[in-house]
């Protein structure tokens, strides 16, 4: 019905908002540190907060960006009985909170590259596709070193883990979109690893 259509819009247009707030420029404005914009590779995201030294706001940005994802689509899927929403309507709530990250209404649309806020997302679509992608970053994470690369890893890998678990459908496009979105975020990065400029983890020199 057209009110059940309005209501998927909402909670659409509702968890951009939420996926807007960047914790990155949250969480240094709190703790008194120079705005991640202005540093590093200028990307407001956990990894370049790292860059700053403050390991501790660079935990509380990925913790931020990670649990807006998933709260965006756990609050849609609480609501899903009442107002009768889809499992597309579901899939498309996270996918809105990611592209806010991306492009943040609050912060002149100069977002984060969406790759803690992606894995909240997906945790919250199924946990065992989250986790597997999780793990995927992290083992590349661990032995590369990059973090950008170990993003695009499991962004390759995602979409195949949706299919391989739960099938294709509405979601599985969804998290085609948003790997595809995630991909041509760190096209930069592409470019600086087959160029061996790539920063690794925790380095504070380089730009990336």
């Amino acid at each position: 019905t057209s009110m059940e259509s309005v209501a998927s819009l909402l909670a659409v247009l509702l968890s951009y908002l939420l996926g807007s707030i960047s914790f990155a420029v949250v969480v240094s404005k709190v703790m008194g540190l120079p705005d991640p914009h202005t540093y590093g590779s200028g990307n407001p995201g956990a990894t370049n907060v790292l860059r700053s030294g403050n390991k501790t706001a660079a935990l509380l940005t990925l913790i931020g960006d990670a649990v807006k994802g998933w709260l965006a689509v756990f609050l849609v899927q609480q609501c899903a009985q009442r107002f009768g929403y889809g499992e597309i309507t579901v899939a498309l709530s996270g996918l809105a909170a990611f592209v806010g990250h991306l492009f943040p209404v609050f912060h002149r649309f100069q977002g984060g590259k969406g790759v803690a806020t992606a894995a909240g997302v997906l945790l919250a679509i199924h946990p065992w596709l989250g986790l597997a992608t999780m793990l995927t970053w992290l083992i590349i994470a661990f032995f590369f070193r990059y973090s950008s690369l170990a993003a695009l890893v499991a962004a390759v890998f995602a979409p195949f883990y949706q299919v391989f678990l739960f099938g294709t459908g509405g979601t599985g496009l969804v998290v085609l979109v948003m790997s595809a979105l995630l991909i041509w975020r760190h096209r930069q990065n592409i470019a600086n690893l087959m160029a061996g400029k790539e920063s690794r983890i925790g380095s504070r020199s380089r730009k990336g």
